[in-house]
């Protein structure tokens, strides 16, 4: 997904070198996508463009915190592709078929943070190369909309606020 994890690991992967694929429900970000590293959009609520990826990946970053078809996924990996689950849904995926993942030694995995070092090679990395998040800065007052539009995924890609917004508006206490 393109979102707030999404963006980065397009950011990231591209920046290693990897070519990149973007799987996605709205067809509306290709061109975010392509504009962050991406070079292939695959939208994966049309079947016909599913299956012309079928056995096409190696790897997969799930970063949607949402239930979803893992099946789906898997279908794309090639053999000994592997399935990296970074979003935490509030409920459990659906369990895969069995066969999904026996058939051609593929893996699911999870991945939460990495430690002290793994952050710093991570951060060094992404300084040496100009990656960082997108951001939109907004004041404090406006900290009702901005949870608002996230749950509409009208975010590109991430909210910050403005913590001098947060001093001005308690001394108007």
């Amino acid at each position: 997904g393109l979102g707030g994890l999404g963006h980065m690991a397009v950011k990231l992967a591209h920046a290693l070198g990897a070519e990149v694929s973007l799987l996605t429900t709205s067809p509306g970000k290709a061109d975010d996508a392509r504009r962050l590293g991406a070079g292939r959009v695959i939208v994966s609520r049309d079947a016909d463009a599913m299956a012309a990826a079928a056995g096409s990946l190696d790897l997969i970053v799930d970063t949607v915190s949402a239930p979803h078809d893992l099946d789906a996924l898997l279908q794309l990996l090639a053999r000994d592709g592997t399935l990296v689950l970074v979003g935490a849904p509030p409920t459990p995926h659906p369990m895969p078929d069995v066969f999904s993942l026996i058939m051609r030694r593929r893996r699911i995995a999870g991945s939460l943070i990495g430690g002290i070092r793994e952050t710093q090679e991570m951060l060094d990395f992404c300084g040496r190369h100009g990656i960082t998040s997108d951001v939109e800065v907004i004041p404090i007052q406006r900290i009702n909309e901005a949870y608002e539009r996230m749950l509409k995924a009208d975010v590109k890609y991430r909210f910050s606020i403005e913590m001098g917004t947060l001093e001005r508006d308690r001394s108007a206490v």
